[in-house]
């Protein structure tokens, strides 16, 4: 009786998540963006594929491979250059909107065993405001490189080391926020079956990353990525902290008063903080890494792929407010565990204040929520602070598994 009511609830809650992004989809969201999307798809659309990255494209293959089926399911982009249209919009913000019902199915299925807690979790998401606000409402792609990160978690802990490693890859090469995911999968890798297995991982991740690269490289299309990734990264977008909420929009708010300040200022020597940015982002990511490696499960490699997020989110430089998505989805795999749940909780809230302010859909909200002053610092301290938890927790669940001598499901899984 009860798997029946929680199914009802997940189908119900199904529905009106989609009812709710069909609504949001044609919404003018974040139209710089969406504009320049548009145009990057006009591009595909009316120039041959393989010279995609002739434009200022700052997104790697996967990303183009998806805009390119945009663009030949929708012959309106041979003549449409910006997201004026609804439609075109609406068309624009579907493929992360289906990754966001995606993940939120997968991590009801992943958890199907305890029932209500699957119910939980994945309404969690499928209804979560922030979820709905990057994919639906701003028409960002954070929710596609997550869906494949997700998905490399599900056959990791089932032990297919190999296809995880290539869907990986394929997170990868969709946004570069999802290097992060990097550190927590090579401790497991490692850990799981030594350098004699590790090994074969990256061999097939490389692979598949030089096959996703294939239709560019006659036309120069990696080094043009790379420039163009060097022109947002070192120009465009070398601020402290791009309407974050972490230890740099403190430092920002400390020096300049709320307004951007470049990350490129020289502090020691040649020393820029952007360069202690990576120091310290390199630190901690190495305890991730070391915490995982100590005890390769389910639950270690969840916790190890939140804090990596988190870790890069509050002390990197240059970072977007959206950019901690990741770990919605990650701490939501352990939601049964009252401590994560309530990070969970207290992430969802500073995360979705976050965006509110930063991008208000009302004036009435951004007066209410200013994404400066008092609101934003506390917003920072406690977006740090969670992250440290979540790495505390990592490092308990570490000690925890060595003082009970007890290894979990997947610990015994063969990798």
């Amino acid at each position: 009786m009860r798997r029946g009511a929680d199914m009802i609830a997940i189908g119900v809650g199904l529905l009106l998540a989609v009812v709710v992004r069909v609504a949001l989809l044609p919404t003018d969201g974040l139209r710089g963006d969406l504009d320049q999307f548009v145009l990057w798809v006009h591009g595909l659309a009316t120039r041959p594929f393989g010279n995609a990255y002739d434009q200022n494209l700052s997104f790697p293959p996967v990303m183009v491979y998806i805009w390119g089926l945009l663009a030949l399911l929708e012959p309106a982009f041979r003549t449409v250059t910006d997201a004026a249209d609804p439609a075109i919009r609406a068309i624009m913000k579907a493929p992360a909107s289906l990754a966001d019902i995606a993940i939120g199915l997968l991590v009801f299925w992943e958890l199907r065993d305890r029932t209500r807690w699957a119910v939980v979790a994945g309404l969690g998401i499928l209804l979560h405001p922030a979820v709905i606000d990057v994919s639906a409402w701003w028409g960002q792609y954070e929710s596609i490189y997550v869906l494949f990160g997700l998905v490399a978690f599900m056959l990791a802990v089932r032990g297919h080391s190999l296809p995880a490693a290539a869907v990986l890859s394929v997170a990868l090469m969709t946004k570069p926020q999802a290097l992060p995911f990097l550190v927590p999968f090579a401790a497991w890798f490692l850990a799981r079956g030594g350098i004699r297995r590790a090994v074969p991982a990256g061999i097939v991740g490389a692979a598949v990353v030089a096959m996703l690269w294939l239709p560019f490289v006659a036309a120069g299309g990696p080094a043009a990525y790379a420039r163009n990734l060097s022109e947002y990264q070192g120009d465009i977008f070398a601020i402290l902290s791009l309407r974050a909420w972490n230890m740099w929009w403190l430092i920002q708010e400390a020096w300049g008063g709320g307004q951007f300040l470049s990350d490129q200022t020289a502090i020691l020597g040649p020393l820029t903080l952007r360069h202690i940015g990576f120091i310290v982002t390199g630190l901690l990511e190495l305890v991730v890494f070391i915490l995982v490696y100590r005890r390769p499960t389910a639950r270690t490699l969840a916790l190890g792929l939140a804090g990596a997020v988190l870790v890069a989110f509050s002390f990197l430089t240059t970072m977007h407010e959206r950019y901690a998505y990741a770990a919605i989805v990650f701490l939501a795999l352990g939601i049964s565990d009252r401590p994560i749940l309530g990070l969970w909780i207290a992430f969802s809230i500073v995360f979705t204040l976050n965006l509110l302010a930063a991008v208000p859909p009302t004036d009435q909200i951004g007066a209410l929520l200013p994404i400066n002053g008092p609101l934003g610092i506390v917003g920072s301290v406690a977006m740090v602070a969670i992250t440290i938890a979540v790495v505390l927790i990592l490092a308990r669940s570490t000690r925890d598994g060595d003082a009970n001598g007890e290894p979990d499901e997947a610990s015994v899984a063969s990798p």
